[in-house]
């Protein structure tokens, strides 16, 4: 296992529209870069030293052990300057959780509580088209964010941190 952490991201888009995200990331996946497709931080090799790659893993038939129970989980939130209604957020917080598929591998797996929350604040209306997109971002922000939560962690006896494995 590895060090995950908190982490964030914001977009600000054409006509002040701000989308931010934040990440608490302890996730049984690996966690990767959706640009690059770059490990960055998961289960490890038997000495350590390296990633194993969980997806490449299970697709060989090896998989990894079953994590206790309810010690892993990755929650976060989109938040937006919109005054949007209960079911505008809701598709927002479900099309959020894209983002964690991104930079997640696997994610949503049966021991854990990944979960994705929406917040909004007094600010612009929107309709349909406006939620699309906006949803669509929010995507891209928190895959960012757990990234983000990644890349600052710092480590702990036992459990290496991103910066630890990369120098």
């Amino acid at each position: 296992a590895m060090k995950g952490g908190l982490g964030s991201a914001s977009i600000e888009l054409p006509g002040g529209l701000v989308v931010g995200a934040l990440a608490v990331v302890n996730a049984v996946g690996d966690i990767v870069d959706p640009d690059t497709g770059a490990l960055l931080a998961g289960a490890r090799t038997a000495d350590g030293k390296a990633l194993a790659n969980s997806m490449e893993r299970i697709r060989n038939g090896h998989g990894f052990s079953e994590p206790a129970e309810a010690q892993n989980t990755t929650i976060g939130v989109v938040a937006a300057n919109v005054a949007w209604t209960q079911s505008q957020a809701t598709k927002v917080a479900q099309m959020a959780h894209d983002g964690l598929a991104r930079a997640i591998r696997p994610v949503h797996m049966p021991f854990d509580g990944d979960t994705v929350f929406a917040l909004g604040a007094p600010g612009l209306q929107i309709d349909r088209q406006a939620l699309g997109y906006l949803g669509a971002v929010a995507a891209d922000v928190m895959a960012l964010a757990v990234v983000s939560a990644i890349v600052h962690a710092s480590g702990i006896s036992g459990y290496p941190a991103y910066s630890d494995l990369t120098g």
